[in-house]
């Protein structure tokens, strides 16, 4: 029997794959990947003559009969997903298939989108005295939420907040963001995060609905929300002066950073 190894692609730019990714991917005798989102250049990390299917014209079924067939010939499967496929990237629905099947399978992580995209803007999501909380979510769309999970909801918090699959219906999102953050509150959105195409716009939420239409995004972007995407923030307790911990004796006081 072979095995099957899922494994996060990353954002988008090929060196972001992690090496324990690339290495299986070196190693498949069979590669099944998201043709719709996962950079075809990664592909070129597998054997020559290595079989590719694009899942993106599959359903659930055609795809674990391909890993079926292709593990009882003893062969290694690499299921190669966007990002990381633990977010948004369907794979429970096979694992749960696999199991069912005895068959044999591991999960290689990956860099998520939201991190390329924090990356990109150069922003930390967790500042002290600002947000120490990060709520991954999406809009309602044909995959429901459930009803405690509304974005109108989750916006009462304020946290810093990042939002996928949703940029298609950009007002619905700031209709419902308005429920909790103020208007003038910072928002960027960031297209195709680490691909050569990468697109950038920032404004607020009575801004960027009019700067997204004008510039025609409407997929593969992630809308991030959130105070710390300004400028003012507290110093870090780790590195301050005037903070003690096991390393390191405090001596000075600390300042405001802006």
């Amino acid at each position: 029997m072979g095995k099957v190894i899922f494994v996060g692609a990353g954002p988008g730019d090929p060196e972001l794959i992690t090496i324990k990714g690339s290495m299986a991917i070196a190693e498949a005798d069979r590669i099944i990947y998201a043709g719709s989102l996962v950079n075809p250049a990664l592909l070129e990390l597998a054997k020559p003559g290595t079989p590719v299917h694009d899942s993106s014209v599959l359903t659930l079924e055609q795809v674990i009969e391909l890993i079926e067939n292709a593990v009882h010939s003893g062969e290694k499967v690499v299921r190669l997903h966007t990002g990381d496929p633990s977010i948004y990237g369907a794979i429970q629905e096979q694992i749960v298939a696999l199991e069912s099947k005895g068959i044999d399978y591991s999960i290689i992580p990956g860099v998520s989108s939201v991190f390329a995209a924090a990356a990109s803007i150069k922003k930390e999501f967790t500042l002290p005295g600002i947000s120490q909380t990060l709520i991954l979510t999406r809009l309602a769309g044909r995959t429901p939420v459930p009803e405690q999970e509304d974005l109108k909801s989750l916006a009462k918090h304020r946290t810093s907040m990042a939002i996928f699959l949703s940029i298609q219906d950009i007002g619905s999102v700031v209709s419902a963001l308005l429920e909790g953050y103020s208007k003038d509150t910072p928002v960027a959105v960031v297209y195709r995060a680490s691909w050569k195409d990468e697109q950038v716009i920032r404004g607020t939420l009575e801004t960027i609905k009019e700067q997204v239409k004008e510039a025609g995004i409407r997929k593969q972007a992630q809308i991030l929300v959130g105070d710390f995407l300004g400028s003012q923030f507290e110093r870090s307790k780790l590195y301050d002066p005037s903070f003690s911990h096991e390393y390191r004796e405090g001596t000075l006081s600390g300042k405001v950073l802006t």
